[in-house]
């Protein structure tokens, strides 16, 4: 019997993102990535406490994430690679 993380760990979708600088603020990856349509859109999500940093929940927008955080967001994850 498989355990129910390992199905719900299969069900995440993740991308590799490669910063161009040594940082990128929260609401700016998630524009970037397809996460959000808008700045407006990535603010609410972030506010809401939709957006997890690294197993925890996020708050500031403005977050400087750096080469191996994960962000994620539902099902989708996103880990950052230096440039």
């Amino acid at each position: 019997m498989t355990p129910a993380w390992h199905s719900m760990a299969a069900m995440i979708d993740t991308l590799d993102f490669a910063l161009r600088s040594e940082h990128i603020a929260l609401d700016a990856l998630l524009k970037a990535t397809g996460l959000a349509a808008s700045g407006g859109d990535a603010k609410a999500l972030i506010l809401a406490g939709g957006v997890i940093v690294n197993t925890e929940a996020e708050l500031r927008r403005g977050r400087k994430l750096r080469a191996g955080d994960v962000v994620q967001v539902g099902p989708q994850r996103v880990r950052l690679h230096g440039a």
